[in-house]
């Protein structure tokens, strides 16, 4: 009986509407043993390694100067950084977008605490920190003209309903800019679970109905992509 019970909550687990799209196995060390649309979702940086997003190299091996100017911000741009770690570019975006709002997003307080801290410490008063969870980000719905995911993407625990969120609160000739390591390229000093192809990118955010607007491949050693609503 008691295997019996056990199996029913198994598949009832399975069967959840939260669990539909995804597949669980045991899966490589540096996943989570959870599977969307063939790519094993990859774990989640601890704030216990926050130093690292705010490394000296970053701005030699990611050009988030160049990166942000070709994302267009403008003044009164409102503005998600959605995974926003420390504020490394919510500060930076809220400078450009200095009538504007930038909502920067993160599941873990502590991340959200450095963020605070920072703008405080720049006199920002147009930053907002929103303390989201696997499956919502907090954003007003509709509001939203640019979003931002920088090396995220690949460790949501649940993307496609974090970012069928994401799509609901964009306006409506809102941005989706994702930037993540690129998985063509195994030179880049990145461990695979943490890189995804343009291809699968595509892919996956199309399943939520965005599709590829632009691109740039100026950064050395990432995708920058930027999708609309189909």
């Amino acid at each position: 009986m008691r295997m019996l019970m056990l199996l029913s909550g198994f598949i009832a687990v399975e069967a959840s509407p939260l669990c539909a799209q995804y597949e669980f196995r045991t899966g490589h060390p540096d996943g989570i043993g959870k599977f969307y649309m063939g790519r094993e979702i990859a774990h989640t940086m601890s704030a216990a390694h926050a130093d690292w997003l705010d490394r000296p190299e970053r701005q030699r091996e990611e050009k988030p100067d160049r990166m942000l100017a070709r994302m267009r911000i403008e003044p009164t741009d409102r503005i998600a950084d959605v995974g926003c770690g420390t504020g490394f570019h919510a500060i930076r975006m809220a400078r450009s977008a200095a009538e504007g709002h930038v909502y920067a997003v993160d599941v873990q307080q502590a991340m959200l605490d450095s963020v605070r801290t920072r703008a405080r410490r720049e006199g920002l008063g147009n930053v907002s920190a929103l303390l989201g969870n696997d499956t919502l980000t907090g954003l007003p719905i509709g509001g939203i003209d640019k979003v931002l995911l920088v090396d995220v993407y690949h460790e949501l625990a649940y993307p496609f309903e974090i970012m069928t969120d994401l799509v609901a609160s964009l306006a409506p000739s809102g941005e989706v800019v994702l930037v993540e390591y690129r998985g063509e390229h195994d030179w880049v000093p990145i461990k695979p679970h943490h890189r995804m192809t343009k291809a699968q990118c595509i892919r996956e955010l199309k399943a939520v109905g965005l599709e590829l607007h632009r691109q740039w491949g100026g950064l050395p050693w990432q995708h920058f992509l930027v999708f609309r609503k189909a």
